[in-house]
């Protein structure tokens, strides 16, 4: 009996255990306790993700006799924080090419804001002694299909205007780096990425915040924040925080701000584990720099080795649930992990056989500009910065002196950028939210099957820099 693709990604995900690999790891820290009762502090901030840890770090980076009190509806690096692909960017701004066609003039001034930020956020976990398999080893982008070549050369020569150098690769180049019969051409950036552990990075900095005097409360998700005098009540439903001021990082996850719905979109992104590869495996397919991948399509995926000899393989299929649901049910899909199963034997058919050890999910707080929104609440009591959609990890420690700059209330560089400036256009609420979602994301899988031909849907969009990606 032959065997079919969709034969062979069921039995190579037939044991996937349905937790996220980066925090189903040994040496998991235990579970932190509640908020009971009252408490006071300086700063309260809301998520213990990277975006809230970072908020906490660099408020204590300003001010290390500051008083901060993190709170968490569930668990440090329960969200997007532990379910990512480890790829820590320089870019603000969902991309160059992208930042260019939103903010032509200030798209300079972000590329060297980035490049600082992720230099700087490598040298504090360098600096912490924090061991998270950080990795300088850069990041390739390939071309699957023969339109995808133009979007490499367009991403090159601006870069190039940007003092960046970008390698284009033929296909024999590409080939011969990593072994897969499906490229067509490649982009090398050695510089812009690194590649980290998240979950490990993440809990190496609650513990290096927590050594720094910083409280930080798990199962304590923030029911209200309330002005109270010249400050703030942060409620919880077993106890309440009195602050200065507070900072919202609560990602695609439903927090205190009501507001934040018109602006945040969950979309839920897929990703799979494989075991460990043999050394055979492993000479199969090349790879000596480890660096990160991704494809050029709209509908894309992102795949990395990790330190113990596996491949993360993730991407392509983002999934919104109608009335924009957030739920641990929705994590395991069995479509989309099986869709996954089999594009990854296509990229590597040399692997067949090879087995998943772990799928997940989780839901990505994209905007329809891909990049995060910012503001203030309560008089100026209360800042968020949420909505990194995909490049979050790196960016989110530029968000953390964001909401901080607007805390404080004093002008500075990075309150002067539109990104900052203007919110992302508002997606309207259901019952248009999931139409318009559903005929984008069919609109992106068509224009992939035709070339890249974008239909007059996503030319309207593409017009006024919106869309929904993850």
């Amino acid at each position: 009996m032959t065997t079919t693709a969709a034969d062979a990604a069921a039995e190579a995900l037939r044991d996937a255990a349905p937790v996220a690999y980066w925090t189903d790891a040994p040496g998991a820290p235990g579970i932190r306790p509640p908020l009971e009762g009252g408490d006071e502090a300086d700063l309260v901030v809301v998520g213990a993700g990277f975006t809230g840890l970072w908020t906490a770090w660099r408020a204590l980076d300003r001010d290390p006799s500051r008083s901060v009190v993190v709170l968490d509806a569930e668990r440090v690096a329960y969200g997007a924080t532990g379910r990512n692909g480890g790829f820590v960017s320089s870019s603000l701004t969902h991309g160059l090419v992208h930042g260019a066609a939103l903010w032509p003039d200030q798209v300079g001034a972000l590329h060297e804001e980035g490049e600082r930020n992720l230099a700087e956020l490598v040298a504090s976990i360098e600096a912490a002694g924090i061991e998270c398999d950080l990795r300088r080893s850069g990041k390739t982008t390939v071309a699957l299909q023969p339109w995808q070549l133009e979007g490499l050369q367009e991403a090159q020569r601006l870069g190039e205007q940007h003092g960046l150098a970008l390698e284009l690769q033929s296909g024999e180049q590409v080939r011969a780096d990593v072994h897969s019969p499906t490229y067509l051409g490649g982009l090398r950036d050695r510089t812009g990425t690194v590649l980290i552990d998240p979950a490990r990075l993440a809990w190496g900095m609650a513990a290096a915040l927590e050594r720094r005097g910083v409280r930080i409360l798990e199962r304590s998700a923030v029911t209200a924040i309330r002005r109270r005098g010249g400050g703030v009540r942060v409620e919880t439903a077993d106890g309440y925080v009195d602050a200065r001021s507070a900072a919202v990082a609560t990602a695609a996850y439903p927090g205190p701000l009501r507001r934040l719905r018109n602006y945040i979109i969950p979309l839920y992104d897929h990703v799979l584990m494989t075991e460990p590869l043999t050394e055979a495996q492993r000479e199969a397919i090349g790879w000596s720099e480890g660096q990160g991948m991704t494809d050029g399509g709209n509908q894309f995926h992102y795949y990395r080795p990790t330190a113990d000899g596996r491949i993360l393989f993730g991407g392509w299929d983002a999934v919104y649930y109608r009335g924009s649901r957030v739920d641990p049910r929705l994590e395991q899909r069995d479509s989309s992990h099986a869709l996954l199963a089999r594009h990854f034997f296509a990229t590597f058919p040399q692997l067949a056989g090879l087995r998943f050890t772990h799928r997940w999910a989780g839901p990505i707080d994209s905007t329809t500009r891909f990049t995060a929104a910012y503001g203030t609440a309560l008089g100026g009591r209360v800042a968020y910065a949420v909505g990194h959609t995909g490049l979050g990890v790196g960016a989110a420690r530029f968000s953390a002196d964001v909401a901080l700059d607007l805390l404080g209330g004093e002008p500075t560089s990075r309150l002067r950028y539109d990104i900052v400036r203007r919110r992302p256009v508002p997606i309207p609420p259901e019952p248009l939210r999931n139409p318009i979602v559903q005929l984008t994301r069919r609109s992106i899988l068509a224009a992939d099957a035709r070339g890249g031909r974008r239909n007059l849907w996503l030319r309207t969009l593409d017009t006024f820099g919106l869309g929904f990606n993850s």
